[in-house]
């Protein structure tokens, strides 16, 4: 991964952020790792805990920022969460996975920005 897109990645995190804090979501992490891979933000949203992946784009050459989870990324992401679960949180019954999309830039006053909610499976 080149030193582009790793500082895009994390700007679009910290834009992720932001933009969850403005919707009520309340975050508890960030970047937290586990055997199966890193969630980008663990946040509650009401009483529902929520693992969200960020995913930033430069721009829709390529495609949308969703469309680059891949079957093989979601099952991370489910496993990541489920050991969160089964370790931090063994009392937790409500829960969801979200993606926030991001299609911009720094610097650039043209950012998109895209919540999906409940967003294991596309």
């Amino acid at each position: 991964m080149s030193r582009y897109t790793q500082n895009l990645g994390k700007w679009g995190e910290q834009l992720a952020v932001d933009h969850l804090t403005g919707l009520g979501y309340r975050i508890i992490a960030t970047n937290h790792r586990t055997p199966f891979g890193e969630i980008d933000i663990i946040a509650r949203d009401g009483d529902e805990l929520v693992f969200i992946e960020v995913k930033t784009r430069s721009s829709n050459a390529l495609g949308n920022p969703e469309g680059s989870i891949t079957a093989n990324k979601q099952q991370h992401i489910l496993d990541s969460a489920q050991h969160y679960l089964t370790t931090l949180e063994p009392l937790v019954d409500e829960w969801r996975v979200d993606v926030v999309a991001i299609t911009g830039r720094p610097g650039n006053s043209k950012i998109d920005i895209q919540v999906f909610q409940n967003a294991l499976y596309f």
